[in-house]
């Protein structure tokens, strides 16, 4: 099999946001909070926005963790995309207990994407130049 840490990496972040999907879904039900409203109650309206967030780094964080197996390393995808799902983790639990606490597992996350994309970025050019 070709990239199983890649992979694996995938598959983590996705079901990190299944799981974001799932809580906005039971925040949903406990607030009575109807579809299509995606405002109403703090803590759903919190639940909304991890989930929300969540898509967006999915956004950046997936090309270039595939990025960054195909051009650099599988096993370096790997571990980025451990770091990034742990760090989305402790955003999600921080985010939902006080707004005001997620800075570490944004700031780990973020700097995880951005490395992953700067690493594939220069092995890139690297490649169009040798």
């Amino acid at each position: 099999m070709m990239y199983p840490f890649a992979i694996a990496a995938t598959l983590g972040a996705l079901l990190l946001y299944l799981g974001t999907v799932m809580i906005v879904g039971r925040m949903r039900i406990k607030h009575k909070i109807e579809a299509p409203a995606v405002t109403g109650h703090p803590i759903f309206e919190r639940a909304f926005r991890v989930q929300m967030n969540t898509l967006e780094s999915l956004v950046f964080f997936l090309p270039s963790l595939w990025l960054f197996a195909v051009l650099v390393s599988d096993k370096g995808a790997g571990i980025a995309g451990l770091i990034w799902v742990v760090a989305r983790v402790l955003y999600t639990e921080s985010y939902l207990r006080d707004p005001a606490k997620r800075g570490p597992g944004a700031s780990i996350s973020g700097l995880t994407m951005i490395a992953l994309f700067l690493a594939a970025t220069v092995a890139f050019v690297k490649a169009l130049i040798f």
